[in-house]
């Protein structure tokens, strides 16, 4: 039996039950982990509440980090007590469990287990962001909302190191000295600002080749009046509630924009291009385009406040669940 995180039905933070659960063996192609740490992510509050279903009860959680404790017939590359880290299927609020081998990377000594485990929902995320969906290159000019935020702080960083103009919206004077020391090279307190109108005006006119938008509703469609003509509108999460339908027009009406919803799971669905993405972010850690700030740790019991917390916008950087 081992301590974990359930979720019974959808609902606020009550939801999240602590409790005990049986950890079987490994199946064939998978190994069990002992969680040193465990990410904290949105996606995390989208499956608690129900915006994106799973099948009930279920362990919430996508990615950790920690030692590998058992391995199932069939599995090659890994051994019993090296260090791994994983994005991958629903379970990772739990101190044990059984996840496929394909989901795991062996983490370098050098990135402690919470770096770990805050490092590749996030990081894989800048990774496609900056590197896939849209290729930033030098003198690109790109809006981050949320840019204190986790993952707006490794894109603030990333994209800086890439030689492109790094503008960031905030919700605090607090949160935009934490997108500046992370790279941004202008911040917008959107809740103050016509973020729309400083844009044009931070760039003169010129406007933005890209936008990413984890924030959802509360900056749409304004964003899109941040795009220069073939610009393109990234949409890869809705913290403040999802987007609801819009008419197309408006894309055509503010200059033949593009606009995408894309997700990590599909850009990772293939081994070799998690293999080539992770690889990607290690070699930027490495070369100090990205640091990996420590997460917020607290104790694995203690997930109803830590989603209450972050539901409520009020973290900067990442958190992490310790068993």
């Amino acid at each position: 039996m081992v301590k974990a995180i359930r979720v019974h039905q959808p609902g606020g933070v009550e939801a999240l039950k602590y409790e005990e659960v049986s950890l079987e063996a490994p199946a064939p192609g998978e190994v069990q982990i002992r969680h040193r740490a465990i990410g904290v992510n949105f996606i995390d509050i989208y499956r608690r509440t129900g915006a994106y279903p799973a099948s009930y009860p279920f362990i919430p959680g996508h990615e950790g980090a920690g030692e590998v404790l058992a391995i199932g017939e069939g599995v090659k590359g890994f051994k019993i007590g090296e260090r791994v880290a994983y994005i991958g299927a629903l379970g990772g609020y739990s101190e044990a469990r059984n996840i496929s081998a394909a989901s795991l990377i062996h983490l370098p000594k050098s990135i402690s287990f919470d770096q770990g485990a805050a490092m590749m929902l996030k990081g894989l995320t800048a990774q496609y962001l900056l590197r896939r969906t849209f290729r930033v290159k030098k003198g690109h000019c790109i809006l981050i909302h949320a840019g204190a935020g986790g993952t707006g702080q490794l894109l603030c960083q990333w994209a800086r190191a890439l030689g492109a103009k790094v503008i960031a919206t905030v919700g605090s004077a607090e949160k935009g000295q934490i997108a500046l020391a992370a790279g941004a090279h202008h911040v917008i307190l959107y809740r103050e600002e016509d973020f729309a109108q400083s844009v044009r005006e931070i760039t003169k006119g010129k406007l933005c080749d890209v936008v990413y938008d984890g924030v959802g509703q509360a900056t749409f469609p304004a964003s899109l009046d941040c795009l220069k003509p073939f610009g393109l509108f990234v949409s890869f999460g809705s913290a403040s509630g999802p987007i609801s339908a819009f008419e197309l027009g408006l894309l055509t009406q503010k200059g033949s924009l593009y606009a995408t919803r894309p997700s990590l799971f599909d850009y990772i669905a293939r081994r070799k291009d998690y293999e080539a993405m992770t690889q990607d972010l290690l070699k930027a850690i490495k070369r100090g385009d990205l640091k990996i700030q420590p997460p917020d740790c607290y104790p694995l019991s203690e997930a109803r406040g830590v989603h209450a917390a972050l539901e409520a916008r009020s973290t900067t950087g990442a958190l992490a669940l310790i068993p």
